[in-house]
C-alpha cells in the first residue's frame, strides 16, 4: 500500500507559536500560546509524554540541547525554563532577568550555555547548570530582538532585531560579551540569522526578503545574496535557514511555507500548502530533508521536502481560502473564487481544473455566479469591482463594472442573463447592464450596514438583499424602490439570502446561527428558525425542487433542512477543516458543492443514506468512510466497490478477491480501519484519520492539494489470510506491506 505524498498533520489544542527539531530529527518540540511545551514523534505523530507546564504565558521559542536530553523554552512571561526531555520535569528554577517577552532561545554547540533574545532589546547568555547569566546583558539594539543564533564553533552569538540591524557578540571565555560587529543595510525587521559552517560569516534575512552575508572578522558585507520580490501574499512571519545555509524557508500569514535558493533568489518548487491560519514558526530538520511548521490553526505540519533540487508535484489549486462557489446550469462545471484573488473553473465529475485561473481582480474574490446559459461568470471582489468572464476563452468580457466604493460582497445574474445585481460594503445594491457594463438607474439605498447577499427573484422583476443591519429587503428592479417593509427577526448580520425556484419562499442565514424561511409575498416568517449550527451561517440555498435548504457555517459543517417541517435531514456533512464559506445544490439536486477556508471545494452525494450503516451503530462514535469515494490516484488500481460480481486484482502474482459487499467501512477510536462486514484492514496513525472522507463526500478539489482527503492505492495491499504473502525470510517485506508516508 502506498499513501499519496503528503504531510504529517498533528492536531493540537492550542495555537502553535514555536517549533524545533531534535538533533536526530526524530522528534519535534512545540511551544503553544497556552504556555505548554509538547514533544511529538515525527514518525507516528504521537505526543511523547505529557505537556510540560509552568509558563504563565505563550511559549514563544523552544529548542533541544545538542545531545537531545534537554529542552529550553522562552516565554512571553519573560522567563526561560529548562526541561528534562525524557521526563518532562523542569531541571531547576526559571531563568529570570529579562524584563519583557522572550522571542528566541538557542543552545550553544557544547550544550553548556543558552542564548536568549527579548523584546527588552537585550541578548543574554545563561549557564545551563546554574541558570545564572554568565555576563552582563548584551546591549545595543534599539528595538525587539527577533532571533538569536550561536556559531558552530561556539565562539559567537548573532542577534537580529526589529531595528533592522544584525549584531555579533563574542562568547569566548576571555572576550565574553564583547561586541564583534554591527551590520547595517537591511531596511526592514530582521526575521532570521544563521552562521556559515566555518563560523566566519553570518547570514541574515529581513522582512523585505533581502538576504545578506557578512564577514565577521572584517565586518564587511560579503554581498547581497538575493533580493527577491516576496511571493507571499502577506508579510513574512518566520524564517529558517537550512543546515548548510543554502536554502531559506519562510512562512507567512498567507498560510503558505516557501523554500528559496539563497544564491539565486529563486523559489524552489511550489508553496507548501495546508495550514488554514497564520504560520507562526518554521524549522528545518538537521538533515535538511524535512520542514516543520506551526500555526494559529492549532496544527503542526511536517513536510517531506527531500533535497532542495527535488521537483514537487505542481499543485493546481487555490492557495488561500475559497470564499464562494457556483455550479453551472448544466451541472458539469464548478467555479470558485478565493482570497488568492483568482477564480478557477473545475470539472464537477473529475475535479480537474478547466483552463487557467481567471485573473484580474486585485483583492479577494467574494462572490461568483454563472449566467443562465453557462457561458459567462460574474465575480465580485474586495477591490470594489465586478468583472464578467467568458468561460470558454478564460478572458474578461469588457471593462470592470465600477461604481461601488467598498468591497463587492455578492453578485448574481438576472434570469434572462441581461442584468447583474451587486451588493456592497458601501450599503448599496446596484443593477448593471451586462452588454454595456453600465449601471442601470440609481443605486438602491436603504440598508444601513454592509449588503452581504443579493439575488434576483425568478420573475426577474424583483431583487432581494440581506445586510449587516439584520434585515432582508425587497426591491423593484424597474423603480429601484423597496416593495415592502424590511423582514426583521435575525439577531445578527444576515449573511446569505436565497429564493425557492417557484419564487414563493425566501431563506436567510445569519451570524446569529439560525436560518429563517419567509413567505416571499407577505414577508411573514414561516415556522420557527432552523437551529442546529453552532456558529455563523455563511451561505444558504434551496434545492431545485424547493423542498430542501442547504446551509454552510463557520462550525465547519453543512446541513440539510426540510422546508416544510423545519427539521434537519440526517447528520451534518463533515469534512472541511475550516469555516464553510459557500454551498449550492447541483441542478440535479443529487449533490451539493461547498467551498471553505481550508482552501478546498468539496462535492457531496446527498442521496447516500445519512449517518452510519446499522452494523456500525454498536461501536463508540465510529467514523464512517466510503471506499468508493476515495480519490483516485493516476495510473493505479484502487480498492473500489463493484456492482457486478467479484473483482479480481493481482498483488505481485497473487489474486485477491474483493467481495462486492465491501462498500464502506468505519474507523474505531483506536484508529483501526474495518470493512463494513467487520474485516480488519489496517491501522491508521492519528494524523491520517482526519483525511478519511465522510462516505457521502464524492470529491475533494483539488484531490492532490492541501487539506485533501486521503487517497489509498490498494494495488499492493493484502489483508486477512493473505498477509502470509508478505512474509519473507522471517520478516515482513515493507515493499508488500506498504511504505511509510512520504
Amino acid at each position: 500500500m502506498h499513501w499519496k505524498q503528503g504531510r504529517h498533520v498533528i492536531q493540537t489544542e492550542s495555537e502553535i507559536d514555536s517549533v524545533s527539531f531534535s538533533p536526530d530529527g526524530q522528534y519535534i518540540v512545540c511551544g503553544s500560546n497556552d504556555g505548554t511545551v509538547k514533544i511529538w514523534n515525527v514518525q507516528t505523530g504521537h505526543l511523547v509524554g505529557k505537556p510540560y507546564q509552568g509558563h504563565a504565558s505563550s511559549a514563544s521559542s523552544v529548542a533541544f540541547s545538542p545531545d537531545g536530553q534537554y529542552v529550553i523554552s522562552g516565554s512571553y512571561d519573560s522567563t526561560l525554563k529548562m526541561w528534562n526531555a525524557q521526563t518532562g520535569q523542569p531541571i531547576q528554577m526559571p531563568f529570570s532577568g529579562h524584563s519583557n517577552s522572550i522571542t528566541s532561545v538557542v543552545f550553544s554547540p557544547n550544550g553548556q550555555q543558552v542564548a536568549s533574545g527579548s523584546d527588552d532589546t537585550t541578548v543574554r547568555i545563561w549557564d545551563v547548570y546554574t541558570g545564572k547569566e554568565v555576563c552582563h546583558p548584551l546591549q545595543g539594539h534599539t528595538d525587539s530582538i527577533t532571533m538569536v543564533a550561536v556559531s558552530p564553533d561556539g565562539q559567537y552569538v548573532a542577534s537580529g532585531s526589529d531595528d533592522t540591524t544584525v549584531r555579533v557578540w563574542s562568547i569566548k571565555t576571555a572576550q565574553l560579551g564583547q561586541a564583534r560587529g554591527l551590520f547595517q543595510g537591511h531596511m526592514n525587521s530582521i526575521i532570521s540569522v544563521a552562521f556559515s559552517l566555518d563560523s566566519q560569516q553570518v547570514v541574515s534575512s529581513a522582512d523585505d526578503m533581502i538576504v545578506k552575508g557578512w564577514n565577521i572578522q572584517t565586518g564587511e558585507e560579503v554581498g547581497e545574496l538575493f533580493q527577491q520580490q516576496c511571493h507571499h501574499g502577506n508579510p513574512i512571519i518566520s524564517a529558517a535557514f537550512s543546515p548548510d545555509s543554502q536554502q531559506l524557508v519562510t512562512s507567512s500569514d498567507d498560510r503558505s511555507v516557501r523554500i528559496w535558493n539563497v544564491y539565486t533568489g529563486q523559489q524552489i518548487g511550489n508553496p507548501l500548502l495546508g495550514h488554514t491560519d497564520w504560520i507562526k514558526s518554521v524549522a528545518v530538520s538537521p538533515d535538511g530533508q524535512q520542514i516543520v511548521s506551526g500555526s494559529r490553526d492549532k496544527t503542526v505540519r511536517i513536510w517531506d521536502v527531500g533535497t532542495g533540487d527535488q521537483e514537487r508535484e505542481s499543485v493546481q489549486s487555490h492557495i488561500n481560502s475559497v470564499n464562494c462557489v457556483a455550479v453551472s446550469p448544466n451541472g458539469e462545471q464548478i467555479v470558485s473564487g478565493s482570497s488568492d484573488k483568482t477564480i478557477r473553473v473545475w470539472n464537477l465529475q473529475t475535479g480537474q481544473p478547466v483552463g487557467n485561473p481567471l485573473q484580474g481582480h486585485t483583492d479577494w474574490i467574494r462572490s461568483v455566479a454563472f449566467a443562465p446559459d453557462g457561458q459567462q461568470v460574474v465575480s465580485g471582489s474586495g477591490d470594489s469591482t465586478i468583472r464578467i468572464w467568458n468561460i470558454l476563452t478564460g478572458h474578461q468580457v469588457g471593462e470592470p463594472l465600477k461604481g461601488h466604493t467598498k468591497a463587492v460582497n455578492s453578485v448574481a445574474f438576472s434570469p434572462n442573463g441581461q442584468q447583474v445585481v451587486s451588493g456592497s460594503g458601501d450599503t448599496t445594491v446596484r443593477i448593471w447592464n451586462v452588454k454595456t457594463g453600465q449601471q442601470i438607474g440609481q443605486s438602491l439605498q436603504g440598508h444601513t450596514d454592509w449588503v452581504r447577499s443579493v439575488i434576483f427573484l425568478p420573475n426577474g422583476q424583483q431583487v432581494v438583499s440581506g445586510s449587516g443591519d439584520r434585515t432582508v429587503r425587497f426591491w423593484d428592479v424597474q423603480t429601484g424602490k423597496q416593495i415592502q417593509e424590511p423582514l426583521q427577526g435575525h439577531a445578527d448580520s444576515v449573511r446569505s439570502v436565497a429564493c425557492s425556484p417557484d419564487g414563493t419562499h425566501i431563506a436567510s442565514g445569519s451570524c446569529d446561527g439560525t436560518i429563517r424561511i419567509w413567505n416571499a409575498q407577505t414577508g411573514e416568517q414561516i415556522g420557527e428558525p432552523l437551529q442546529g449550527h453552532t456558529d455563523w451561517i455563511r451561505s444558504v440555498n434551496f434545492s431545485p425542487n424547493g423542498q430542501q435548504v442547504v446551509s454552510a457555517s463557520d462550525d465547519e459543517t453543512i446541513r440539510l433542512w426540510n422546508v416544510q417541517t423545519g427539521q434537519q435531514i440526517g447528520k451534518s456533512l463533515q469534512g472541511h477543516t475550516d469555516w464553510v464559506s459557500s454551498v449550492v445544490f447541483s441542478p440535479s439536486g443529487k449533490q451539493v458543492v461547498s467551498s471553505s477556508g481550508d482552501m478546498t471545494v468539496r462535492v457531496w452525494n446527498i442521496q447516500i443514506q445519512q449517518g452510519i450503516n446499522t452494523p456500525f451503530q454498536d461501536h463508540s462514535n465510529p467514523l464512517g468512510v466510503g471506499f468508493e469515494s476515495v480519490a483516485h490516484l493516476p495510473n493505479s488500481q484502487h480498492f473500489t466497490s463493484g456492482s457486478q460480481g467479484d473483482k479480481t486484482y493481482h498483488l505481485t502474482g497473487f489474486p485477491l478477491q474483493l467481495p462486492p459487499d465491501i462498500l464502506n467501512g468505519y474507523i474505531n477510536e483506536q484508529g483501526w480501519l474495518y470493512s463494513n462486514n467487520h474485516q480488519l484492514l489496517l491501522w491508521l496513525s492519528p494524523w491520517m484519520i482526519g483525511g478519511f472522507k465522510d462516505k457521502r463526500q464524492m470529491l475533494t478539489i483539488p484531490f492532490h492539494g492541501p487539506n485533501c482527503s486521503i487517497a489509498i492505492q490498494w494495488d499492493n495491499f493484502v489483508y486477512d489470510s493473505h498477509w502470509t504473502e508478505c512474509w519473507s525470510s522471517g520478516s515482513l517485506s515493507t515493499k508488500q506491506l506498504g511504505k511509510r508516508p512520504s
